[in-house]
């Protein structure tokens, strides 16, 4: 079984070779390693190795870990939900919010003494319950409220592929909504979309961040 570092290596050169085919800088492609459950010690394997971006999607999980890891040469990334209350919380150690889908958290966000550069969610589905915005008005319109909050810098747009659809067509989608967004506010160019079973589609229709679990840490432990 190969070790978490050779893993990563191995994704790594894996999406040079991916960009490489779509005519792509591998270099714009960040690869964020998403480490849920997995404990600091799995992070500091990958840190030898090279890794810098790392992923998280429970406060309480998460905030231990920074805490731990305190002063080392990482960014981290939140990519799941947020429950509004806990927004301010998650700012003081996560750079990167992956998952803006709706005003409270926006909102949360604003009364933060962190910045913080956010990527609007997506809703690929046509269930309205799920986070995310679905049309481009709202992401439009959830746009204008994170340029207004004043404590966070736009990226771009985040969503995850439905597990029964083809994610190429998802991911194609993502990127013309990905223009839209860029024709209103021209530097939120970032796409963050791409998992273990689907980042090469990922890559092929532009997606700048991939979140990278399983491919690389392996099967999570037992969260009991």
């Amino acid at each position: 079984m190969p070790s978490v570092s050779e893993r990563w290596h191995s994704l790594s050169a894996d999406v040079v070779a991916e960009c490489a085919k779509w005519g792509r800088d591998a270099n714009e492609v960040t690869i964020v390693v998403v480490t849920k459950f997995h404990p600091a010690s799995v992070i500091e394997e990958l840190l030898e190795a090279g890794a810098r971006h790392f992923g998280e999607s429970r406060h309480q999980d998460a905030s231990p870990k920074a805490d731990e890891l305190a002063g080392r040469d990482l960014t981290w990334h939140f990519v799941g939900q947020i429950q509004s209350n806990k927004a301010r919380a998650i700012a003081r150690y996560a750079s990167v919010i992956h998952s803006l889908d709706r005003d409270s958290v926006v909102d949360a966000l604003a009364t933060s003494e962190n910045r913080v550069a956010g990527f609007v969610e997506l809703n690929l589905t046509d269930d309205p319950g799920r986070g995310g915005v679905q049309t481009a008005d709202d992401m439009l319109r959830l746009a204008e409220r994170i340029i207004n909050a004043g404590t966070i810098d736009l990226r771009g747009v985040m969503a995850v592929a439905p597990q029964d659809a083809d994610p190429g067509a998802a991911f194609a989608h993502v990127a013309t909504m990905s223009e839209i967004l860029c024709q209103a506010h021209p530097n939120a160019t970032d796409i963050s979309t791409g998992m273990s079973a689907d980042w090469q589609q990922a890559i092929e229709h532009g997606a700048t961040h991939l979140r990278i679990g399983t491919s690389i840490t392996g099967k999570r432990p037992d969260p009991r």
